[in-house]
């Protein structure tokens, strides 16, 4: 039964989430192993042209129908979420029905697999805010597990330079620390977002933390094994490392363990 559901079942669907600026369609080309822009579609499959598209996410205009996809690996269908921490109670509706929608819809091929949701370090003293709270309070996605990315890591790095610096060290010092401090403020932050967000109804299923996405050679790999781990269906943990590019490594490593 369970193969020749996942028969059915064309490509992996992400939806990904978070405040605007969170690095979201970066971390995008880096799983598609990309620097283009992704090519959209409506909910019926008809390409949009992709000027009008920028132009509406320029001005902070997203539609959460819309499909994202990379021609450089089509096998991934991405959905984004346009931010909702300035509080409109309709577009957190809107998002919510699509969850509850697309989590559930007995056409397979519509039915999402994952959320993403990104929280960046680049505000690190607002990693959860009432955005991310009312989220994971008021969402249930049902089996649809949801993960956190902690996203833009890299600007810890600079944080941890200032923080040395106020504390009377040298630029020279406080350079020869900051990697050492970096982390220590890495696994402050996660700490309190796990302990913020694990709190809540509906907490997140994994958390996973990236580093230099904005390099095109960037790992991905981590990110795929997270969300593989979480997913309650064998057959789309098979999904998912089948369409991946990431590495043979984790095919190799799943083919071995199931």
């Amino acid at each position: 039964m369970a193969n020749e559901y996942l028969k059915k079942i064309e490509r992996f669907r992400i939806l990904v989430m978070g405040r605007a600026n969170a690095g979201k369609t970066t971390i995008l080309q880096r799983v598609c192993n990309s620097t283009e822009k992704p090519e959209i579609f409506d909910g019926k499959g008809n390409k949009i042209d992709s000027d009008i598209v920028q132009g509406t996410l320029t001005r902070g205009y997203h539609d959460i129908q819309h499909e994202l996809v990379f021609q450089s690996n089509p096998g991934f269908v991405f959905h984004d979420s346009c931010g909702f921490e300035a509080g409109s109670t309709q577009q957190f509706d809107q998002m919510k029905h699509f969850v509850a929608d697309h989590a559930a819809t007995t056409r397979v091929n519509e039915r999402i697999h994952a959320i993403w949701f990104c929280i960046p370090m680049t505000d690190s003293h607002r990693t959860v805010t009432a955005a991310e709270q009312k989220f994971f309070n008021e969402c249930d996605t049902g089996h649809v597990p949801v993960i956190v990315l902690v996203t833009k890591v890299d600007a810890l790095y600079l944080t941890a330079i200032r923080e040395l610096l106020d504390g009377g060290l040298t630029i020279a010092e406080a350079k020869a620390r900051a990697t050492e401090k970096q982390e220590e403020l890495l696994e402050k932050w996660l700490g309190h977002v796990k302990n913020e967000l694990g709190m809540c109804k509906f907490p997140p299923k994994g958390y996973i933390s990236l580093r230099k996405m904005h390099q095109e050679n960037a790992d991905c790999t981590p990110l795929m094994e997270c969300t593989a781990n979480v997913l309650n269906e064998e057959g789309l943990q098979r999904l998912l490392i089948s369409t991946q590019q990431s590495s043979i490594g984790i095919c190799v490593k799943y083919a071995v363990n199931k």
